[in-house]
């Protein structure tokens, strides 16, 4: 029948429950409207694609007239014809991977097997709290560069930890062209300006560092923190190694004969730590209550500490040093080395950096005593100068 609006109109459910009823148009094949046991109509196109039958919804009758839909049913077939396939596309688009898939995959594939698992960590962490929250349930081919501009925005007060999210995502889309998700060169992190990062060395003074001591000493006496947790702040500034080397760290890895760490992998890979006498005896007392294969053993039997994060607060506040980091007992450890006149190449090596650029920045500590020597210099030169030879 030539479907007209009255027909429409007229036309009541009927047919067996749970199922609806077509009404075929004769003037365009493959229109028509279907009728649900409601009472909703809508107009639909029936077509074959990949040689299965589909069934298309072009919208409601009464949101859209017959004269609307039979135009707007003209242009699907004619696109249909060319291939295209809009069922199919929206059901595509249904089951379309969204960001938190991404977050899964980018985990799975690249992060846990790929980085160092501190990195990873990091990674997980920064899908969990900030992107995933906020994004997750974005389909991947839908993100802009607006929504991650705002993403990056939104963490503007911590221009470190948004920089790190954006470098995230960038990565992760890149990943998603790579598996297919997104189309090539279609990043929407791309011309997001990071913010400015302003590095931070923030060092011990020996007064500090004293408190520090006499801090560490009162909770090991009251036995508030663990003996581990002391045992490895203890190591952080005796040995300028990286929280994670610490925490890591194994007994085959320790060679007391040696006075060496051999560490299998680290953030610039295998490398030696050489051991001071104090660093050493940290680790003998700790060898003397030995339970597993980690040296700063957790509260999980043959598990690490997983964390120094909490009980640092408590030690810091306890020493009334709120803006200390525990990667600031790093650099600390590497200012008494350039103070003590040793070479930006030695202390390199102390620290295990790979590249003599990233030592560069304790250029500036290695000159204090040469400018005492300076001083002591010009101040005799100048006693002779004014007749009071020394």
């Amino acid at each position: 029948m030539k479907l007209t609006k009255r027909v429409i109109d007229g036309t009541k459910w009927h047919g067996k429950k749970g199922t609806a009823h077509y009404l075929w148009d004769d003037e365009i094949a493959g229109f028509g409207v279907r009728i649900y046991p409601s009472g909703r109509k809508s107009f639909f196109i029936a077509y074959r694609a990949n040689g299965r039958q589909r069934f298309h919804t072009l919208g409601r009758f009464g949101e859209l007239t017959l004269h609307e839909a039979r135009t707007l049913a003209l242009e699907t077939l004619g696109r249909i014809r060319h291939g295209a396939d809009p069922s199919g596309d929206r059901l595509a688009y249904r089951e379309a991977p969204t960001v938190a898939d991404l977050a899964e995959r980018y985990m799975q594939e690249h992060a846990w097997p790929k980085k160092k698992t501190a990195s990873a960590r990091d990674d997980e962490r920064n899908w969990r709290l900030h992107v995933v929250p906020r994004i997750g349930t974005y389909k991947v081919v839908d993100v802009t560069r607006a929504d991650v501009s705002g993403l990056h925005a939104e963490l503007a007060s911590k221009p470190y930890l948004a920089n790190r999210v954006l470098a995230l995502l960038s990565k992760a889309f890149n990943l998603a062209e790579v598996w297919g998700w997104r189309r090539d060169g279609s990043n929407p992190c791309r011309h997001v300006t990071r913010f400015q990062e302003r590095r931070r060395e923030r060092y011990l003074s020996q007064e500090e560092l004293a408190r520090l001591a006499e801090a560490l000493a009162e909770v090991e006496r009251e036995r508030s923190e663990s003996p581990a947790v002391v045992a490895a702040i203890r190591l952080l500034i005796l040995t300028g190694c990286r929280v994670g080397e610490i925490l890591e760290l194994r007994w085959d890895e320790v060679d007391f004969d040696r006075k060496t760490l051999r560490l299998r992998d680290s953030k610039t890979g295998s490398k030696s730590i050489y051991l001071s006498n104090p660093a050493l005896q940290v680790l003998a007392d700790l060898e003397r209550d030995r339970t597993g294969e980690y040296v700063i053993q957790g509260a999980k039997p043959g598990r690490p500490l997983s964390t120094l994060t909490r009980p640092w607060f408590r030690v810091r506040e306890r020493a009334e040093l709120p803006d200390l980091r525990l990667h600031d007992l790093r650099h600390s450890y590497a200012s008494v080395g350039a103070g003590a006149g040793l070479s930006l190449p030695m202390i390199g090596k102390l620290l295990g950096h790979r590249h003599s650029a990233t030592t560069e920045r304790y250029a500036h500590l290695g000159a204090h005593p040469v400018r005492q020597a300076a001083e002591l210099v010009g101040s005799r030169l100048q006693a002779v100068m004014n007749g009071r030879p020394s």
